[in-house]
């Protein structure tokens, strides 16, 4: 009881500190240029949200940026939960990552911290889609800085391994899953569609945090975001 008391006050007061709630897409959005991270438009069996990093894709130098679009996208996720719902999905993608597109040691630890510590219980499962060989001993030394329990949670999935393939289909409608992470779904991010749909949710997650009652200040959001729009384009190959 006293660990729990001691890292909910702790997240209280990062929260105070930091303000995850009062972060706005257009803050953040250059982060998501490429693609690198974003939210999927299909949820796992479990019917949960799906978080889709692009290793390769990086496209940025500032950490404190990056992460601030983790967290950005963290919240998002959790205000896109259903009912029911309380945790978040993450595939990863290794294609195009290598050391010198890697985050140093010293950013993954401050996200696995943030991650851990002020998104407690929100992982569901992460797949580590395809990692190269040279990955393991990057994972040797941020792992260390990982809970037990959420290591446990991290699968490494391989394409060619039939145990790997099982993993996917158990959690995953193949259908809907993309081709790169071994389903049969083509999938094209748009950053006009995505950042359309941040918009939308800007205007609900203000909304939410009671702040559209503070300020006119999401008229704006809201007429950008008047139409509709899915982030991301999946169909069946």
């Amino acid at each position: 009881m006293h660990k729990a008391k001691k890292v909910l006050e702790e997240t209280l007061a990062w929260r105070s500190s930091y303000k995850p709630e009062e972060i706005r897409w257009h803050e953040v959005a250059v982060e998501g240029e490429t693609g690198k991270l974003f939210r999927a438009n299909f949820h796992d069996r479990a019917r949960r949200p799906v978080l889709i990093l692009k290793l390769g894709l990086q496209n940025t130098t500032s950490m404190d940026n990056q992460i601030k679009h983790l967290v950005y996208l963290m919240e998002n996720a959790m205000l896109n939960l259903p009912e029911g719902q309380e945790e978040i999905v993450w595939l990863i993608d290794f294609t195009g990552w290598s050391f010198t597109t890697n985050v140093p040691v010293r950013t993954a630890k401050d996200t696995i911290n943030i991650l851990q510590d002020h998104y407690p219980q929100r992982l569901a499962v992460a797949f580590l889609y395809a990692p190269p060989r040279i990955f393991q001993a990057f994972w040797k030394i941020v792992k260390i800085f990982m809970d037990p329990k959420t290591v446990q949670k991290v699968k490494f999935v391989y394409p060619k391994n039939k145990e790997s393939v099982e993993l996917m289909r158990s959690y995953f409608d193949m259908d809907n899953l993309p081709a790169e992470f071994g389903g049969k779904a083509t999938m094209k991010y748009d950053h006009e569609d995505f950042s359309r749909l941040m918009a939308q949710d800007d205007v609900k997650a203000a909304k939410f945090w009671g702040f559209d009652q503070m300020t006119g200040g999401y008229a704006a959001s809201a007429a950008v975001a008047h139409e509709p729009s899915k982030p991301i384009s999946i169909t069946a190959s």
